[in-house]
């Protein structure tokens, strides 16, 4: 198996994981309305999940910031189309679904084209949570954020010699990242309109070379369809302190990254990673800790040079900042801040700050999974697959 399909199938695994988990237990409307409490004898929650159907048309908004993407994407214009089907959080259940104002959650099928035949027509099939912005009580409008993570196909990769116009992606399949924000109006029962922006970004991770990226900011524009004729009662419960306070994590993560588009070698990398934090709420945790990095590059005279096979050439790190955004008890949005105390100019580690963004999933107890970007001031420097232990620090009583 070589490693496009080794990253293919991984994506799909995550993907596979994050719908399954969720499917059985999350419900969702894209702007849920809160009803009076002299309402709750009439608006009772549905036990059974309340399926919603959005179709979403975008376009326009192609960032161009640089001069490869001013190159490739010269004369663009986009369109795409996005099928959601999601299911709104019940009451009672994970206590995070109330602290949310009971999100979506659910998956989608996106399908695009820039009108260039050297990008392709990208599509992606991902999945996605939306969280509704403080709902208002017997409001026809509403707000709601969203956030989705998934695997895109059918770009038109770079080749030297057969699309030498592509200077921004090298690969057919790439990870599919997507934030958005989005109004809604109701129009009856069963019927909603809304407008929004997104931000879309799609990258290999340096799996291999260009990997610029394509970048975009298009308008939205949704119908939602509500088959339920039932609507919900809002209503939220009183939530007590988070009784949890310290932590302790330990990661282990790995992937592969090309470092010259003349060199068609993929290195493998790998993180350790040890960090302490504490709740702030339920919502957030923050904390300090460190990173180190290994890279095979370093045994390759024709990369590291002399250096090549010591110690300083295969490992560089350094402390980092830990945050982690908790959208449910169990999944949850983690990144870093890091300085690097030791760097490899020959790794493209050119910046003295490194970042990380990405997903984490507790499949077992305190044993996690997930997926994330390590990146220098925005660009990629290699995807990383993480596991991982959770050491809860609580005195016992």
């Amino acid at each position: 198996m070589n490693l496009l399909m080794f990253k293919t199938y991984s994506i799909i695994a995550f993907i596979t994981l994050f719908f399954v988990n969720f499917a059985f237990y999350a419900s969702a409307q894209y702007h849920p309305r809160t009803f009076s409490l002299r309402d709750s004898s009439t608006y009772i929650t549905d036990e059974k999940k309340h399926l919603v159907i959005q179709l979403e048309h975008e376009s326009g908004g192609v960032l161009a910031g640089n001069e490869r993407a001013k190159e490739s994407l010269h004369d663009a214009y986009y369109n795409a189309f996005n099928l959601k089907i999601g299911w709104q959080t019940k009451r009672g259940g994970n206590i995070y679904h109330q602290l949310f104002n009971y999100p979506i959650y659910g998956f989608g099928l996106y399908s695009s084209t820039f009108g260039l035949a050297h990008v392709g027509n990208p599509y992606a099939v991902y999945g996605f949570v939306a969280v509704p912005i403080r709902p208002r009580i017997n409001s026809k409008w509403g707000f709601n954020y969203r956030i989705s993570l998934g695997l895109s196909g059918r770009f038109n990769p770079y080749d030297e010699d057969e699309n030498p116009f592509n200077l921004l992606i090298g690969t057919k399949n790439n990870v599919y990242i997507d934030f958005g924000g989005q109004v809604n109006y109701q129009l009856s029962r069963h019927f909603q309109f809304g407008l929004g922006l997104a931000f879309h970004h799609f990258s290999n991770g340096a799996l291999r070379l260009p990997n610029t990226g394509i970048n975009l900011l298009p308008l939205t524009a949704a119908v939602t369809y509500i088959p339920s004729s039932k609507p919900f009662d809002f209503r939220k419960e009183y939530v007590g302190p988070n009784p949890k306070e310290d932590e302790l994590h330990f990661n282990y993560a790995f992937g592969f990254k090309q470092l010259d588009r003349a060199n068609p070698k993929k290195y493998f990398k790998s993180t350790l990673g040890i960090f302490w934090s504490r709740f702030l709420g339920y919502k957030w945790r923050l904390g300090v800790g460190g990173n180190v990095f290994y890279s095979a590059s370093g045994n390759d005279a024709l990369i590291a040079g002399e250096k090549a096979g010591t110690f300083g050439a295969l490992f560089s790190g350094g402390p980092a900042f830990y945050i982690d955004h908790l959208l449910t008890s169990r999944l949850y949005l983690n990144g870093n801040i890091g300085y690097y105390l030791h760097k490899n100019e020959f790794n493209i580690e050119n910046k003295p700050m490194f970042l990380r963004i990405g997903a984490r999933y507790n499949v077992y107890k305190d044993l996690f999974a997930g997926v994330s970007i390590k990146a220098h001031a925005g660009k990629a420097d290699f995807i990383e697959w993480t596991a991982g232990y959770t050491l809860d620090l609580r005195k016992k009583k």
